[in-house]
């Protein structure tokens, strides 16, 4: 049954506080009053939590707390004893969105099976700023956050995110952008479009749009700052819908191995028409 959640302070919250990839000025209004009143703050670097809320104008006066990659696994009890208590615990990322590619999702987990209200300060994201500038398509989209570091495992993972349709974005270090992208330019084409999004909302903000080849060069002379990738989706394979044609792709899927009736649905799916148009076609042919 679902049930009404309750942020209004009583009792213990969690609350997942955005804050700026850039100018401090995108900061959400109600982030100085949740850092301010916060009973305790989880932050992925003190310091620069110092420097925000120096920027902001505004004292901390509950208990901060680091929370990082490093100290995920064992400060999480710490801060669930703290929800327990019916404290307000505020986390804060380097920028961005808590839990996203950051610090947070472990946090988030255990408030919710602790039964504790987790709510958001929604604000700035990486993600959907580098998707909205990029020029490419916004209305189907995924986030695959890093890609492995090591060559081989990259090369696996982009081969198969191959016949993805939606705009994929990720997020990549400047040392590793052209290698990144000269692997997608590889294993999806030279010409597929991206746009590599550097330094959002900052001072240097640069948003360079080409296909993947292209970019990759333009990379291979450095790269600065904080990066985003968007890449254009797999177009869509075109299927020939004649009864032949789709009784041949299910006898080429049944040769494999797969069984008849999964392979109709299969092929059903790929060619975008009903299953007894293909179940038709297989026991008429």
């Amino acid at each position: 049954m679902m049930t009404d959640v309750d942020v209004s302070g009583q009792g213990g919250v969690l609350v997942l506080a955005a804050t700026p990839i850039g100018q401090v000025g995108d900061a959400p209004p109600r982030l100085a009053d949740e850092l301010a009143g916060a009973d305790v703050v989880a932050a992925e670097d003190t310091r620069r939590l110092r420097r925000l809320t120096t920027e902001l104008g505004i004292t901390i006066g509950g208990r901060v707390v680091s929370y990082f990659e490093g100290n995920e696994s064992a400060r999480t009890p710490q801060l669930v004893e703290a929800l327990r208590a019916g404290q307000r615990v505020v986390l804060v990322t380097d920028a961005g969105m808590p839990s996203v590619s950051d610090p947070g999702y472990r946090l988030v987990v255990a408030a919710v099976d602790l039964g504790v209200p987790v709510t958001a300060v929604p604000g700035p994201s990486a993600v959907l700023t580098a998707l909205a500038v990029s020029g490419l398509p916004v209305d189907r989209f995924c986030f695959e956050g890093f890609l492995p570091r090591k060559a081989g495992e990259r090369a696996r993972r982009l081969a198969a995110l191959a016949a993805e349709e939606r705009t994929l974005v990720f997020f990549e270090a400047p040392h590793r952008t052209e290698a990144t992208l000269a692997a997608m330019a590889e294993s999806w084409g030279d010409d597929r479009r991206a746009a590599v999004c550097r330094e959002l909302t900052k001072t240097h903000e640069e948003v360079r749009r080409g296909g993947l080849a292209e970019l990759a060069a333009w990379a291979s002379e450095g790269v600065r700052g904080e990066v985003t990738l968007v890449v254009a989706g797999a177009v869509p394979e075109q299927v020939d819908t004649a009864p032949a044609s789709l009784a041949g792709l299910v006898a080429d899927a049944e040769a494999t191995g797969t069984p008849r009736k999964q392979a109709i649905l299969d092929v059903a799916r790929l060619a975008g028409v009903p299953k007894r148009e293909v179940y038709d076609a297989v026991h008429k042919s």
